[in-house]
């Protein structure tokens, strides 16, 4: 397959990654014909940009993975799965559509990609899936212990992958160190720009638990580099039909006090507030990534703690950013579904409903 000219599906394209992979690619592989595939929950909430970032598509096909068409298949190379309910606290609220969205559906599409010749999947998967580990990082081999219906649903996905991938259909599941850093639609639900939120918003960074879980963090720029390796990764090689591997890197191993602490050092006026009364977060977890390192010594991670810090802190403030009251927002993910669910745009499967005109 030709890295330059192949055609790329990518579903789950207009989210918080999306938008960075999309252009990501289109600068990497400008002869590329790049297809997104999205329901739309997000696509509205555009942040620090006046363009839509889908101008660097060919085409955009609006849609639910749960009901994929096989026919948008002709002629792909390779697929992108980055469609997901997108943290715990939804699906927690939503197991029964995590599990139908995060893996059945995954499954679905990766079965009929296999049979209409699609060469590469390549699978946003999680580090998640770890759950409670506190006997040293680990690696791709350790024992999983998912914790939440999130994580079970990407435990799922990744073993049934594992079971298509087969000679010609290559399949890599890319586990994801938590996501950070600025993207065309932005999300606050996640750790550090939580973080960098609180404190440019005028307020103490608020650590929910007791600030001793760990977490591996990835800027959203470098998953978009490890989705490039993905695609590339039999021409350079790598030819493993199924190929789990932790994506990150070793030094972006943190605690979440830590993080806060870095957060409240960098950002004028930052604060922080930790509750020792508070109980442990169960989901604690270093990584191993010493597979990534060997595998894709060209596509490491470049961006690090510092410079993500100081980019959120100055792409907040150019939007104007000063909502004490953000993490009751639409730019966390359970409150802007939750929005369209109380408006009656969605319904309790998170399935569009049909809208009269107010005309």
């Amino acid at each position: 397959m030709d890295g330059l000219a192949m055609k790329i599906l990518i579903t789950g394209n207009l989210g918080y990654v999306g938008p960075v992979v999309t252009e990501h690619l289109r600068c990497r592989f400008p002869d590329a014909e790049l297809i997104g595939y999205d329901t739309g929950y997000f696509s509205a909430g555009l942040t620090g940009v006046d363009h839509l970032p889908e101008v660097a598509l060919d085409a955009q096909i609006f849609g639910d993975v749960r009901d994929f068409d096989p026919r948008h298949l002709h002629g792909v190379d390779a697929v992108v799965q980055l469609a997901a309910i997108s943290n715990d606290p939804i699906s927690n609220l939503y197991e029964e559509v995590t599990a139908d969205i995060n893996a059945r559906a995954v499954i679905d599409i990766a079965d009929h990609a296999r049979r209409a010749g699609v060469k590469d999947l390549i699978f946003a998967s999680s580090c998640s899936m770890y759950g409670l580990a506190d006997s040293g990082p680990r690696t791709e081999d350790a024992a999983l212990n998912p914790l939440t219906p999130y994580a079970r649903s990407k435990v799922a996905a990744e073993a049934a992958l594992a079971h298509l991938a087969q000679r010609g259909f290559r399949v890599t599941a890319l586990r994801f160190s938590t996501a950070c850093g600025m993207s065309p639609r932005l999300r606050l639900d996640l750790v550090l720009n939580d973080f960098v939120a609180c404190a440019v918003s005028g307020q103490p960074i608020t650590v929910l638990s007791d600030g001793t879980p760990w977490r591996p963090l990835i800027h959203v720029r470098d998953m978009a580099r490890a989705i490039e390796w993905a695609l590339l990764r039999a021409s350079n090689g790598v030819t493993q039909a199924h190929l789990p591997i932790n994506v990150g890197c070793d030094e972006w191993n943190y605690q979440v006090r830590d993080l806060a602490e870095r957060v409240a050092a960098s950002v004028d006026g930052g604060t922080m507030s930790i509750n020792p009364d508070a109980q442990p977060d169960r989901r604690s977890y270093r990584v191993d990534f010493a597979r990534y390192r060997e595998l894709a010594p060209d596509h490491q991670p470049q961006i690090d703690l510092s410079a993500a810090i100081a980019e959120l802190d100055a792409g907040l403030r150019a939007m104007g950013f000063a909502d004490e009251d953000f993490r009751h927002s639409t730019l966390m993910r359970i409150h802007h579904l939750g929005r369209l669910r109380e408006s009656g745009r969605l319904d309790d499967q998170l399935r569009w409903t049909p809208q009269e005109s107010s005309a």
